[in-house]
C-alpha cells in the first residue's frame, strides 16, 4: 500500500494514508464511519488499487454490495490478483444472485487462491447452496480435507461453524452439536459464537454476574410470583383471595403464633384497639339485654 501511495504527491499521499488508516481502525467496530473515510480516500485517489480495495471492503461491511462489487472489480483489474474473488462472489449472494456465486466457485480464478482463499470460496459456495435451499448440497460442499484436518488454522473455526450450521439446516442436529463443539475448541479469538450455540443446544443459560441489568432482571423475576399473588401491598403481608390459599400458606407453627396475638393490628395504636374492643363489648351487651327481654 505504501508503495502504491508513492505514485501520489507527498501531501496528497499523506491525506489518503490517514483516511485508509481510519478505515482499517473502524471497519469492524464502526463500519458506517469507516465507509465515510473510504469515500474521502476514493475521491482523492481513485486510481490507487489499495484505495479501491479499502472502499470495497467498507461498502461490503455496510451491505452496499453493488458498490463493493464495483470497487473489487476495479482493484482486480488494476492488480490482476485473484485474492478478492471469494468476497466478490459473496457480494453476488448479497445482491440475491446465489447462482452467480456458484458459477464463480467453478472459475479458474479459484485455483489461483491460496489455501485460506480456497476455504473462503468453499464457505461462499456453501452459503449460496443454502440460499437456494439446497441444504444437503451445502453439507457436501463443506466436506473437505481442510474440514477433517486436526490442525488449527485461522479459518478452521469458521469452517467448522459453517458445517455445523449446514447440518442443522439439513435436519442433522445431533451431528451439528459435535461440530459446534469442535468450532468452539478452535475459536480462540472469538470469531464465531460457537460456544453460545453449543450451550443453546445443551440447554445451558449463562448470566453475567457483573452485568447490573442482568442481575436486576433476575431479581425482578424472583419477585414476580409474590407480586402476582399479593397485589399492591405496601408491607410484607400477602393478601389471599380464598380459603384454599390460606390453608396452603399457613402451617401449625403459624397457628401457634396466632394464639399469642395481642389483638393489635400493625399500624393502629393501643388506644384505638381498646376503643374498638369497648365498642364491641357494648354491642354484645345490648344484644344480650334484648334477648332477655
Amino acid at each position: 500500500m505504501r508503495q502504491e501511495l508513492k505514485s501520489l504527491p507527498k501531501t496528497l499521499a499523506d491525506d489518503v494514508a490517514r483516511n485508509l488508516v481510519m478505515v482499517a481502525r473502524l471497519l469492524d467496530s464502526e463500519p458506517e464511519e469507516a465507509y465515510q473515510y473510504s469515500r474521502v480516500a476514493l475521491r482523492l485517489a481513485s486510481r490507487v488499487p489499495a484505495v479501491r480495495e479499502a472502499a470495497g471492503f467498507a461498502s461490503y461491511m455496510t451491505q452496499r454490495y453493488s458498490e463493493a462489487l464495483t470497487e473489487f472489480r476495479a482493484a482486480r483489474r488494476m492488480t490482476g490478483r485473484a485474492d478478492l474473488w471469494p468476497v466478490m462472489a459473496d457480494c453476488e449472494r448479497g445482491l440475491g444472485r446465489p447462482e452467480r456465486a456458484l458459477a464463480m466457485a467453478g472459475e479458474p480464478e479459484v485455483k489461483q487462491l491460496d489455501k485460506a482463499g480456497q476455504v473462503e470460496m468453499r464457505l461462499v459456495a456453501a452459503g449460496a447452496r443454502t440460499d437456494m435451499e439446497q441444504f444437503d448440497a451445502a453439507v457436501v460442499t463443506l466436506q473437505s480435507p481442510e474440514l477433517a484436518s486436526s490442525t488449527v488454522h485461522s479459518w478452521t473455526a469458521r469452517l467448522r461453524y459453517a458445517y455445523a450450521e449446514a447440518l442443522i439446516a439439513a435436519g442433522r442436529g445431533d451431528e451439528a452439536r459435535d461440530w459446534f463443539a469442535k468450532a468452539a475448541e478452535a475459536d480462540t479469538d472469538g470469531t464465531t459464537n460457537a460456544s453460545e450455540r453449543l450451550a443453546e443446544i445443551d440447554g445451558v443459560e449463562f448470566t453475567d454476574a457483573l452485568d447490573p441489568e442482568a442481575a436486576e432482571e433476575e431479581a425482578d423475576q424472583a419477585e414476580a410470583p409474590a407480586k402476582k399473588r399479593g397485589g399492591d401491598v405496601s408491607d410484607d403481608r400477602v393478601i389471599f383471595e380464598d380459603e384454599e390459599d390460606v390453608e396452603e400458606y399457613y402451617d401449625e407453627d403459624d397457628l401457634e403464633i396466632d394464639e399469642e396475638f395481642d389483638g393489635v393490628v400493625p399500624g393502629r395504636s393501643q388506644d384505638d384497639a381498646e376503643a374498638e374492643a369497648d365498642k364491641g363489648g357494648k354491642a354484645d351487651q345490648a344484644e344480650a339485654d334484648d334477648a332477655r327481654s
